[in-house]
């Protein structure tokens, strides 16, 4: 069966790890516009405006304000690097 719970999650600032886990879903507040990860993503790297970054994982939900930042999706490792 495949386990939709495959990518790795790291949201760091450079105080903290704000999360580090596995999840289904990452929603993010690009500067472009609003994100949206699922499993195997193509590669990207973007930067981030202020708002949320929401975690799922089944039924589960993590939400983290933000004040910009960067995301680097790679390999179904998705990067948040936080302000």
């Amino acid at each position: 069966p495949l386990n939709l719970a495959d990518m790795k999650v790291d949201i760091l600032t450079p105080d903290a790890a704000l999360f580090s886990g596995e999840a289904t879903f990452v929603g993010l507040p690009g500067a472009d516009g609003s994100l949206g990860i699922m499993n195997n993503h193509a590669p990207l790297i973007t930067t981030l405006k202020s708002g949320e970054v929401v975690v799922k994982n089944g039924g589960s939900e993590e939400r983290f304000a933000v004040g910009g930042g960067t995301v680097e999706v790679l390999n179904n490792v998705v990067t948040v690097l936080a302000e």
